[in-house]
């Protein structure tokens, strides 16, 4: 059997892998909450409060949708026309074009060009949570800010592209198994190495003071059967006045990790109840579960990026002759922008699916639905989110079920349990 042969078996095997893992680790049987208990909650909520979030949010659209299609165009132009290709022989050509310059400073090149473009719509953002009251750091805490990012993702990026185009040379024929494999193992390493190189050049870390709450926490934990390393605390509160916790980490990296502003907005029982919540993500294993499917999709992009690049049409069109040259790293750029963007609904319909999970967990792992949905109350007036968004807006992005759906969760869960 050729290469190419082995890839689209490669593929269908990493697409029925894909579809397996989705269909056993997604909770999708978990039926939605009721919608009249959704309108009876939106009624409850303070109708200038309502309107203040949804003015917040209409202004952040203009941004938020301006570069998405700036970044698409972008992507569109240097991918399938050959300026992109001409960009990454320009930038390796004080070194001779020799093919490390290419892949690695031309890769970069076409990626800052397309930031620098959809940069004002960053700023626009900034601009809009300033005049809102929920950015804390001004603009050069947002330009460091900016530029770590820049500083994090060139570091990674280089690597990622010496690493494939050394494969592209090394194995000219199976590449892109190699390369499947690396993107897949890339996907894991990161998961265990994000939480404890990365996280720290953003925020600071400390260690909860010794106290009830965070007594109560690590006991909440070792009842719950999740074994957790440390409850931090992140000086969230010099760059935003949004609340959130998270847990991060694998195995010996897992951690709780609280905003200092949950800390001051949030009483001792509302934070025990967002915890819950995060630790719902560790004991169904959510992490481990994005991991594995992000591992099989990145695998499964590379394979199909092989398959579709050596289209003669989509070559001719970027102007190169192999997919697997440094100068066709727009085009996979191109490529892997619209398959972005085409997953999306997907991608947010499964977190969806796995954050409901995590509110059931909450919930009946505190018994509490009273202060679970008093929560909820609390983080969208906090963080300025809609209630009840628009649904198409809803079902394109939203990584979390609304306000009102967990609060209609709580209610439902208070019947069943007769609370």
């Amino acid at each position: 059997m050729t290469p190419r042969g082995w890839a689209v078996l490669t593929l269908g095997g990493l697409v029925l892998a894909l579809l397996v893992a989705s269909v056993v680790l997604v909770p999708w049987s978990r039926p939605p909450a009721p919608r009249a208990d959704q309108v009876a909650a939106l009624g409850e909520l303070p109708v200038d409060q309502v309107a203040h979030a949804r003015e917040f949010r209409s202004a952040l659209r203009p941004g938020a949708y301006g570069a998405l299609v700036v970044g698409l165009l972008v992507a569109l132009l240097l991918g399938l026309t050959p300026v992109g290709a001409r960009l990454v022989e320009l930038a390796g050509r004080p070194f001779g074009g020799h093919w490390t310059a290419r892949a690695v400073l031309g890769g970069l090149a076409v990626v800052l060009l397309a930031d620098l473009l959809t940069l004002p719509f960053a700023a626009w953002r900034q601009s809009v949570l300033t005049r809102y009251g929920l950015s804390t750091h001004g603009w050069s805490g947002w330009a460091v800010d900016l530029l770590k990012s820049y500083a994090v993702s060139a570091v990674i990026g280089a690597i990622a592209l010496l690493g494939f185009y050394t494969v592209t040379r090394l194995a000219p024929r199976w590449w892109w198994a190699f390369g499947a494999a690396g993107a897949a193992g890339l996907v894991v390493l990161l998961s265990f190495v994000l939480p404890v190189l990365v996280e720290p050049v953003f925020n600071r870390f400390t260690p909860m003071e010794q106290g009830p709450l965070r007594t109560e926490l690590m006991a909440m934990a070792a009842r719950d059967g999740v074994p957790v390393r440390d409850v931090l605390v992140a000086d969230a509160s010099r760059r935003t006045k949004a609340v959130n916790a998270y847990v991060s980490g694998l195995g010996p990296t897992r951690r709780v990790v609280v905003y200092d502003t949950l800390l001051r907005e949030a009483t001792p029982a509302e934070v025990t109840s967002v915890v819950a919540h995060e630790l719902g993500h560790a004991k169904d294993r959510d992490v481990w579960t994005g991991t594995l499917t992000g591992a099989l999709g990145a695998a499964l992009a590379v394979v199909a990026l092989y398959l579709l690049g050596s289209w003669g049409p989509l070559l001719r069109l970027a102007g190169v002759d192999s997919v697997a040259e440094p100068r066709a790293f727009p085009l996979l750029i191109a490529l892997v922008t619209v398959a972005g963007l085409v997953a999306a609904p997907a991608q947010a319909l499964v977190s969806r699916r796995v954050e409901a999970r995590a509110d059931a967990h909450a919930l009946a792992l505190t018994g509490d639905p009273a202060t679970f949905e008093a929560m909820q109350r609390r983080l969208a007036g906090v963080n300025l989110a809609d209630p009840d968004p628009p649904r198409w807006e809803y079902l394109w992005s939203a990584s979390h079920p609304s306000t009102v759906e967990r609060m209609a969760a709580a209610r439902a869960y208070a019947r069943e349990a007769g609370r």
